[in-house]
């Protein structure tokens, strides 16, 4: 599934008033003669993208790499080395800690799996952001115009003193919007999101989303919207209101796709956004999205809650790609590039995730060749989220949950099989880890964690990183025909490397 988004060419605008001959719009065509609509033609639309198209990076590459996946199985380390494959060949990371894979696909064609690449952020603007945008929506609205002229010309030439229309009293346009309505939680929500624009030491970079974490100045976001800037990159948050700050990043985990950067000179007025409970979430609750899609900040978007536990692997198809695994809510929220990192709430405005990734079509928008979004949107549960993020304030480094064996990332609807050897000849059960003092030997394909199904590694890997270190989780097995369970402690590791 992709991350990529895209958007669609502008609509016409609808028709409007009359522009008064005053208005700067107007004052180029003239005042209308009398019972004749103007003439005056719409000005030609730039054929320049608005935008230089984006590095390569995460979200930016194809939905699904194609061709096999090779290279010998990981071992107890993360992430493994990257080998992208739909449905491909034997990838073998080490489930539970295990590293990030390639891009992985489920059965069918490609884009029928649930593999995905990252939801990249917007592209960096060239000579000046939304150069492109402005000039469509000024040639849209002056076609408004236009079209109002003629309307109200129209009108006028045939009006009688029998009109039936019915002007709003002065008090109808004093609208009270009621706490719960989507526009009362938005305009609650939105002073406490941020558009991040993130910079590489050569100038290449895009544009995220992030929230208020806490009153400490500390952000939330996903790991592929800063990871430009990660060496010696440069880092800046802008508010709704205008205010922006340079930030730098206190850590980052991408095996997870979080990440967690600091305001320099915080405010003191900062209010975090409320935390929801992700694993309360039903099918069917409503949810708010905030992001910057394309690089248009302070964007609110509605849907509902599609799915839960839907295992998803986000990468950038690279041939050196590292993927993340998470056990995901789905949502129909229109979703873009630019929107990675940023919230998505429920109908009280509380956050139940980080939006991250999409499925989408193949085709670009913006001129930017880059994808959109279908209504299939990807989003890290924020009770995962928090625990990570508070990791990361903490030492600056991510901890994972794992069971220490490696485990394949074939295709396969069977389980999560454990593979006969790591890599670089390391054992595929890792000594006296989780799994060895359970029982667990290569060969075995685990199909449940717990009461989760297990259809791949890919799905095993999301689902351990539910969990914390420490853990107590049940496995069951397939070995030799017969079905075996068993209890294990989760272990931990530090760190991506």
């Amino acid at each position: 599934m992709s991350t990529e988004n895209e958007g669609n060419t502008v609509p016409p605008a609808p028709s409007a008033p009359p522009v008064p001959t005053a208005s700067p719009a107007a004052a180029p065509q003239g005042p209308a003669p009398e019972g004749h609509a103007p003439t005056a033609p719409l000005p030609p639309v730039p054929q320049e993208s608005p935008a230089a198209p984006a590095a390569t990076a995460p979200d930016q590459g194809p939905a699904y790499p194609q061709g096999p996946a090779a290279g010998p199985a990981p071992d107890g380390s993360w992430p493994p080395p990257a080998t992208p494959a739909y449905g491909g060949g034997p990838a073998t990371p080490v489930y539970g800690d295990g590293p990030a894979g390639p891009v992985y696909g489920g059965p069918g064609a490609p884009g029928a799996g649930w593999g995905a690449s990252y939801q990249q952020p917007a592209p960096k603007p060239r000579n000046g952001r939304g150069g492109l945008l402005a000039a469509v929506l000024v040639a849209a609205l002056v076609a408004g115009g236009l079209g109002g002229g003629l309307g109200y010309t129209l009108a006028k030439d045939n009006d009688s003193s029998g009109s039936t229309t019915v002007s709003a009293s002065d008090s109808a346009t004093q609208v009270k919007r009621a706490p719960g309505t989507i526009a009362n939680t938005a305009a609650k929500a939105l002073p406490s999101t941020v558009t991040i624009q993130a910079e590489s030491s050569n100038g290449e970079g895009g544009t995220g989303t992030g929230f208020v974490f806490d009153t400490q100045g500390h952000i939330v976001t996903n790991n592929h919207v800063v990871a430009d800037a990660v060496d010696g990159g440069k880092l800046t948050a802008t508010f709704p209101d205008g205010k922006k700050y340079d930030a730098e990043i206190v850590g980052h985990a991408q095996g997870y796709d979080v990440a967690v950067i600091k305001l320099k000179n915080a405010p003191s007025d900062l209010k975090p956004l409320a935390l929801g409970d992700s694993d309360k979430v039903a099918v069917g609750d409503e949810t708010i999205a905030i992001g910057a899609p394309f690089g248009l900040s302070n964007t609110v978007t509605t849907g509902i809650i599609s799915a839960k536990d839907r295992p998803v692997a986000s990468s950038d198809g690279s041939s050196t790609s590292k993927a993340s695994y998470m056990s995901a809510l789905q949502t129909d929220a229109s979703i873009n590039p630019g929107n990675s990192g940023g919230p998505l709430l429920d109908a009280s405005g509380a956050v139940i995730g980080i939006n991250s990734a999409i499925q989408s079509s193949s085709s670009g928008g913006f001129g930017s060749g880059q994808s959109g979004s279908i209504g299939l949107g990807f989003a890290i549960p924020i009770n995962q989220a928090k625990y990570v993020a508070q990791q990361l304030i903490k030492t600056g480094k991510p901890v994972y949950a794992k069971i220490g064996a490696s485990v394949s990332l074939e295709d396969s609807t069977d389980g999560a099989k454990i593979t006969d050897q790591g890599t670089a000849g390391a054992a595929a059960v890792e000594s006296g880890g989780p799994a060895a003092r359970a029982g667990l030997k290569p060969g075995d394909v685990i199909s449940k964690l717990d009461d989760h199904v297990i259809d791949s590694g890919p799905t095993l890997i999301g689902e351990i990183w539910t969990h914390k270190p420490g853990d107590k989780v049940t496995i069951t097995y397939k070995r030799g025909g017969q079905e075996h369970t068993v209890q294990l402690t989760l272990g931990a590791r530090e760190g991506d490397g």
